[in-house]
């Protein structure tokens, strides 16, 4: 009796990437329910069995606005730049803090997920996007508080600019989640192997965030230093600017736009070397980490 062949039909088959550019953002976009599901995941164990929850979106902005009215405007005597000093810092915190969550988030990509690489396939970039995205829930919590704050100072008679320069606030928010990503996935990708990265990466983005004007105006730092141009080099620097100027257009705000273009070459440029080194990775991380 002759045994009859059975022609195997595949419905996946996965294959090796055959450059280390091929991110294969068709095969995200399948997966795109698992993105919404790791979104949710981040969310919420971010505050499961914490006392407060979500209102952590609320004290930490206010804490460090606190601590910043202190250090920076009572014993240092750094001026806003005409603009109210609560409002100054508050808005300077929330653009910052999404940044420092997206990096300090997809830098340890691969080490903290190591168990779920190991098991199931899935586009391993889902999980540094995820990390973006959950944070951009965040960012609109912060904001709105910024918001209710500015209300507040606008029925105690201060003045406040809304106008078209605020749409340009959804493009600094994208050249935030780029930066924080490529950079994250670079530090990320370097873990596996050397774990002094995920030490030193905390301490990083609290030293990274003085050499950012966040607590001061960058006109400040203009007048007063004579190494400015370390300031200038730093592709934050614009972005965190832009964000305070769109914001209130204060008359006393000097702002050229020109310098968000240096922000964005470096924000993908950073991003092209971190997918290089995120795919290249994705190989053979599971034998080092």
């Amino acid at each position: 009796m002759e045994a009859t062949m059975v022609k195997e039909e595949w419905t996946e088959e996965i294959l090796p990437r055959r450059s280390l550019l091929d991110l294969r953002l068709r095969e995200v976009w399948r997966y795109r329910d698992l993105l919404v599901m790791f979104v949710k995941r981040d969310f919420v164990a971010t505050y499961k069995q914490t006392i407060l929850g979500p209102l952590w979106n609320f004290v930490q902005p206010i804490l460090t606005t606190i601590m910043f009215l202190v250090v920076f405007s009572k014993i240092a005597g750094i001026g806003t730049e005409g603009v109210n000093k609560i409002a100054f810092y508050l808005s300077s915190i929330t653009i910052w803090n999404y940044f420092s969550s997206c990096l300090t988030g997809t830098s340890n990509t691969f080490v903290a997920n190591a168990g779920i690489f190991g098991k199931v396939y899935f586009p391993r970039l889902i999980l540094p996007l995820s990390v973006c995205l959950s944070n951009v829930i965040k960012f609109g919590v912060q904001f709105g508080l910024l918001l209710l704050i500015m209300l507040v100072l606008t029925i105690k008679g201060e003045h406040f600019h809304f106008g078209t320069s605020w749409l340009l606030i959804p493009l600094l928010i994208l050249i935030m989640a780029g930066l924080g990503l490529g950079c994250g996935i670079i530090i990320s990708s370097l873990t596996t192997k050397y774990r002094d990265f995920a030490v030193l990466v905390t301490f990083g983005v609290q030293l990274l965030m003085y050499a950012t004007p966040v607590a001061y105006p960058l006109s400040f730092i203009m007048q007063k230093s004579s190494h400015a141009w370390l300031f200038n080099a730093n592709p934050l620097s614009p972005v965190v600017e832009a964000f305070r100027y769109a914001l209130f257009q204060s008359p006393q705000q000097h702002f050229h736009f020109n310098t968000l273009w240096y922000s964005v070459g470096f924000m993908l440029v950073t991003l092209i070397i971190g997918s290089m080194l995120f795919n290249k990775v994705e190989r053979s991380f599971m034998d080092t980490v």
